[in-house]
């Protein structure tokens, strides 16, 4: 969906990222807002104050999307939901969740919660608009003040639109899933709903553009592609996840991984084993001893005419829970951890010792078989 993303500040124990797809929505929001919106409610003031409203108004909206993830985060730290990290993107914000929430009372809670602080920031603007307007604040103040009131607002009613991944559509699957008891059913329905309303934003995008609103038309319709893709998408992480609960990483890996030695050249490692097995990860084995990896990032870091004098011990890898899982562990944790360091390979090690490796294609290959056996079975 996003990038890694800038970790920002901490906030309650959660970091907060930006994906620099942020700052793409961010500066149209600020553009929007000094030469459009603005001046048409509130006219006769100087173009840098529009401008100022505008950056004012977008960190507003950046304060208002943080707040609201963070209620989604809290509550699911309430019901021991592992999150981590919010991310700001393009098309709002995600708090990052690695496990499908517990029980249909937790998805509840927690998809409820981001709308109901939406709904409060909402007000909370409006009363200090109302203040203003009482008190005869500067226009340019309660202009802002006006736009964030309405601007949570809205972002509440979207966010509740019974389209999964949408809050609406979480609450959705929560109550299916307390209806049935049955987690993969009710995300399969509610999915498909998001897709259905995804595709009719992609056809209320086109009607937009064809009866002249360009702009307005490809967000719309751009909008709808990002909720059927993300609802496609978020069936088959919950599928991913049933399918590989259960297994250990050692029914995946492959115990006979390529090695390389400590002290062979940068340049070898290129010629022999980079080139030769499209590998982007390399165990660094010495006497069965394994010292941690070498990876293509590594290697791009130095000079192609200082390769044949660096060996792949200087820049070796200790191992870490970054690249290193043990056999016994639930697959699911290795993709987990490949998701979180945007890697494609972990080696697996007992101790110091390494016994294999384990892919992203290899657990990929596994659930595309389980679904072609189950979806038509």
């Amino acid at each position: 969906m996003f990038g890694k993303g800038i970790t920002l500040f901490k906030l309650f124990g959660f970091k907060v990222k930006i994906d620099l797809s942020w700052l793409i929505l961010g500066l149209l929001i600020t553009w929007t807002l000094a030469q459009g919106l603005f001046p048409h409610l509130y006219e006769d003031m100087k173009p840098l104050t529009y401008w100022l409203m505008g950056v004012t108004g977008a960190i507003g909206l950046l304060i208002s999307i943080v707040f609201h993830e963070l209620w989604h985060s809290l509550i699911a730290r309430k019901f021991g939901l592992p999150m981590h990290s919010i991310t700001l993107f393009i098309f709002g914000g995600v708090a990052e969740m690695t496990e499908e929430p517990p029980a249909p009372k937790a998805e509840f809670y927690m998809a409820i919660a981001g709308p109901i602080s939406s709904v409060f920031l909402s007000g909370l603007f409006f009363g200090l608009y109302f203040l203003g307007k009482s008190a005869n604040w500067p226009v340019y103040v309660n202009g802002v003040l006006g736009y964030l009131s309405f601007l949570n607002l809205i972002l509440a009613g979207f966010n509740m639109l019974p389209a999964f991944p949408l809050d609406g559509g979480r609450v959705l699957r929560s109550i299916l899933w307390g209806w049935k008891d049955n987690l993969r059913w009710a995300t399969k329905i509610s999915s498909r709903i998001g897709g259905a309303f995804g595709i009719a934003l992609i056809i209320l995008g086109l009607l937009e553009i064809f009866l002249g609103n360009l702009i307005g038309g490809i967000w719309i319709a751009v909008i709808g592609m990002f909720i059927r893709g993300a609802s496609q998408s978020a069936y088959q992480q919950m599928l991913m996840r049933r399918y590989l609960e259960g297994e250990t990483v050692r029914r995946f890996m492959k115990s006979d991984p390529v090695t390389v030695s400590p002290n062979l050249s940068i340049e070898a490692l290129v010629e022999n084993y980079i080139y030769q097995h499209h590998f982007k990860l390399f165990p660094v084995v010495n006497e069965d001893k394994l010292l941690g990896c070498v990876t293509l990032n590594q290697v791009k870091s130095v000079p192609k005419e200082e390769r044949n004098v660096h060996t792949v011990g200087e820049l070796a890898t200790d191992c870490s829970e970054n690249n290193t899982i043990h056999p016994d562990e639930d697959a699911i944790q290795a993709l987990t951890r490949m998701r979180k360091n945007n890697s494609s390979r972990l080696m697996v090690a007992q101790g110091e010792k390494l016994v294999g490796v384990i892919t992203l294609k290899d657990l990929l290959g596994f659930f595309s078989l389980k679904i072609d056996l189950e979806e038509t079975g």
